[in-house]
């Protein structure tokens, strides 16, 4: 019964506190501050047939990059991109012909 009593006691203390405004201030995360970055890959695996690669530079403020990718039609996408305080903005280029072989319809194979 005196737990009871306790816990009910507990429970009417947590529910009438009110952190102050300085308690809240300061437990509210600091706005991040934009770090300068730069970073590159590239992968060409002919065994995988996977061949791509990215790029990318930051001051703080602009983001510049691009990506090359191969793909499966046999064309080459190119990306050339820029993001900022007005948004993101992507410039698209495709390298090489689109090729599309003839599809040949596989001979029936019968077991017995």
């Amino acid at each position: 019964m005196k737990f009871l009593i306790f816990a009910a006691l507990i429970a009417v203390a947590m529910a009438a506190y009110e952190p102050t405004a300085k308690a809240v201030e300061e437990a509210a995360p600091a706005e991040p501050v934009p770090q300068p970055y730069s970073f590159g890959y590239g992968v060409k695996d002919e065994e995988t047939y996977n061949d791509f690669d990215h790029a990318e530079n930051a001051d703080g403020e602009v983001v510049t990059g691009s990506y090359r990718v191969a793909l499966p039609d046999g064309r080459t996408q190119i990306v050339t991109y820029r993001a900022d305080k007005n948004g993101y903005t992507a410039d698209v280029k495709y390298e090489g012909e689109a090729q599309y072989p003839e599809y040949v319809e596989p001979a029936l194979k019968t077991t017995y």
